[in-house]
């Protein structure tokens, strides 16, 4: 299966991306496409090469073969920081807040980070107001002077996708920002991330609980053993014989 946009309206582009560690192959000539706008699952089994694949596109590993574009620049090379400065975020499995630190301050700092890259002035107000509509956002408000620890599970996700979008990113990849939560728990995190595409992010959203992926993804990619074997419509990607043979040990 094959879904392509028009090369104008991605955001994203990765074409023939390749990567090693020594002599084992983690992925193999991955070529993908993500409009602006889009909302897509990537899944696989464990070992898939999904977590390589978003390293090599934030810039934590680089590729060794193919490129990677994104908003209409090639980012190859590109440390990890000048690309979250391009707009491109994460959210990590295992939230990484400041512990030492109050959530608002945990918001406040990516926000620093971005306004001083960019060249704007704002006042200590104007940030403060902008810490705590991320906070709002995700529920989190009444919580603003709280510290981490205190913090539930599913807390501690919210407060790692607001620190994401604290950095004002065209492009978020959510990174199993579901794992373990309960399914009302789920559905919160779904409605979140629904609102943050609906308000203009691009989200990819990595995810192992399938009705989490299917429910929020307009398309899905599948990658196993470090090649893509499935790119198109949810509906479409489930019922092909080799996912199903794969990835669903049918």
């Amino acid at each position: 299966m094959n879904n392509t946009e028009p090369a104008a309206a991605n955001l994203l582009e990765i074409n023939n991306l390749g990567k090693r560690f020594g002599g084992f192959v983690a992925l193999e000539n991955i070529s993908l496409s993500v409009a602006k706008g889009e909302r897509l699952g990537l899944i696989g089994p464990n070992g898939s090469g999904k977590s390589t694949l978003v390293n090599c596109i934030c810039g934590t590993l680089q590729n060794e073969q193919g490129s990677v574009r994104f908003d209409g620049g090639p980012v190859d090379g590109i440390a990890a920081y000048q690309r979250t400065r391009l707009g491109l975020a994460r959210s990590f499995q295992l939230p990484r807040p400041f512990i030492s630190m109050s959530l608002i301050d945990n918001i406040r700092i990516p926000i620093l980070y971005t306004v001083a890259a960019r060249g704007i002035r704002n006042s200590a107000a104007d940030i403060d107001t902008r810490c705590m509509e991320l906070l709002r956002q995700v529920g989190l408000d009444a919580k603003a002077r709280g510290m981490p620890k205190d913090l539930t599970q599913v807390e501690m996700r919210k407060l790692e996708l607001a620190r994401a979008m604290a950095s004002e990113p065209k492009l978020l990849i959510a990174d199993e920002a579901m794992a373990g939560l309960t399914h009302s728990e789920i559905e919160d995190i779904l409605t979140l991330l629904v609102r943050l595409n609906d308000q203009g992010v691009t989200v990819i959203l990595i995810e192992h609980i399938m009705r989490a992926v299917m429910s929020f993804s307009r398309r899905i990619v599948v990658l196993v053993s470090g090649k893509k074997i499935a790119d198109g419509l949810p509906d479409q990607v489930m019922r092909d014989p080799e996912v199903e043979r794969a990835y669903l040990g049918q």
